[in-house]
């Protein structure tokens, strides 16, 4: 999968529930006011930080390109019904980091895969 610098902040987050069987999706309403649907593909913890990957999807569900987009995710620990923020990375360094630690999960995903075939 290709990492993208996503250059658009969201304005707004809404889960989508979806069927036990199905992937979670967002929905961000992206400043220019179009909608994006994303899948949630893992939350990280990076340095004390949590930060959520999000795969965007097409009109027809998928995603044709592997992009991914990164952003700063804060749950209020007080209020678990309140919709999660996202925030926009601007720093590189912080950047790399989160596309580090994603790339590390990604690797640790597919061994795993790997483990359960030879099982």
């Amino acid at each position: 999968m290709s990492k993208d610098k996503n250059r658009e902040n969201p304005s707004g987050f809404s889960q989508k529930p979806e069927d036990d069987d199905e992937e979670m999706t967002v929905t961000l309403d992206l400043e220019d006011g179009t909608e994006v649907t994303c899948a949630i593909v893992t939350i990280l913890t990076v340095q004390g930080q949590d930060y959520i990957v999000l795969l965007p999807l097409e009109d027809d569900g998928e995603n044709h390109d592997g992009m991914v987009w990164f952003y700063r995710y804060h749950e209020n620990e007080n209020d678990p019904n309140e919709e999660p923020e996202l925030e926009y990375i601007e720093d590189d360094e912080e950047y790399e980091n989160v596309s580090d630690a994603f790339d590390e999960y990604l690797d640790n995903v597919e061994f795993d895969e790997v483990m359960d075939e030879e099982e």
